[in-house]
């Protein structure tokens, strides 16, 4: 009985993994959307491309952005949230617009008020073996101030009451 169980548990896994394989260049928006699910957001992209959003927030540490061409075939897929992403992210800050951050990282993990400078902070937990996440401080104009890598204050205050 328990090497059956141990069985459907690591089968159970790999199906898992094996359900969220990222789209390959090729496939079409339909079996994207059948394979994935709906998007958690859609963006419209120059030459007529639609990108995918499939985040995973707010304390996911995934995003994938999907490109479809205008044929409806997935010429892209990529997980953006990596430090390496991020960094280079980092490096066109400040001047980038909130709608441009939104179709490079998606949605935020979590958004805050930018205190006594207004605006708005944006967090994106990313996979790291620190706790870790990437913030970006945006004013009320909507254009981006600047950007950089912090603790996560949830790892800093496990109890707080905004838990």
């Amino acid at each position: 009985m328990r090497q059956t169980l141990a069985l459907l548990i690591v089968t159970a896994a790999l199906s898992g993994c094996a359900a969220m394989k990222p789209p390959q260049p090729g496939w079409t928006e339909p079996q994207t959307l059948a394979h994935w699910g709906p998007p958690t957001s859609r963006y419209t992209l120059a030459g007529g491309l639609t990108r995918l959003e499939y985040a995973t927030g707010p304390f996911g540490r995934t995003t994938w952005m999907i490109d479809v061409a205008p044929g409806g075939r997935v010429v892209a897929a990529k997980q953006v949230l990596t430090e390496e992403n991020l960094m280079a992210v980092q490096g066109r800050l400040p001047g980038m617009s909130r709608d441009e951050l939104l179709r490079t990282l998606g949605r935020p993990g979590e958004r805050r008020g930018g205190g006594w400078q207004g605006g708005e902070v944006w967090s994106w937990r990313y996979a790291t073996h620190e706790c870790w996440w990437f913030q970006v401080s945006i004013g009320d104009d909507g254009v981006v101030r600047d950007g950089a890598f912090g603790p996560d204050w949830r790892c800093e205050h496990p109890f707080d009451p905004r838990n």
